[in-house]
């Protein structure tokens, strides 16, 4: 038996095959949605995953603004952050956040499941969140899918 033939097949740069993906986020759930499009976009679903590479597609959500959260979270949650000076926390709740710009809900939601390093910040630069239901990512020919399909 040839042992050589099971040796473990490692993707990089050249062999990892990009797609480009569209995610409709009229009426899903936020944690749901998230958790998926941050599999999709870290190469998760792909048979060539591979976890020090960027193997993952290229995402694009559209309907941002139909985005739903369930109980009470719309009200209750907060969003903290420092300013770096003392006293400087600051927080807002979902529904202000909401209000300000509904594609920063999504974009925290999948930053924060994504790894916490260069790759991470290299794999973030692969999603694209829009409030509504025109993109400008035409040209790429994104392929839509339905999440409820993934797991």
């Amino acid at each position: 038996m040839n042992t050589l033939s099971y040796k473990t097949v490692s993707a990089n740069s050249a062999t990892v095959n990009k797609e480009w993906v569209l995610v409709d986020a009229d009426g899903q759930t936020l944690g749901r949605l998230a958790s998926k499009v941050a599999k999709l976009i870290r190469g998760k679903y792909k048979p060539n995953f591979t976890p020090h590479v960027d193997c993952g597609d290229n995402v694009v959500i559209i309907n941002a603004e139909k985005i739903v959260l369930t109980g009470n979270k719309m009200r209750d949650k907060s969003y903290i952050r420092h300013t770096g000076y003392p006293g400087g926390q600051r927080s807002l709740t979902a529904t202000e956040m909401f209000e300000k710009d509904p594609t920063r809900l999504i974009e925290k939601a999948v930053k924060g499941m994504l790894p916490k390093n260069i790759l991470g910040s290299a794999l973030y630069r692969n999603l694209y969140v829009y409030a509504g239901g025109e993109h400008k990512h035409a040209g790429q020919a994104p392929k839509a899918i339905n999440l409820n399909d993934y797991k």
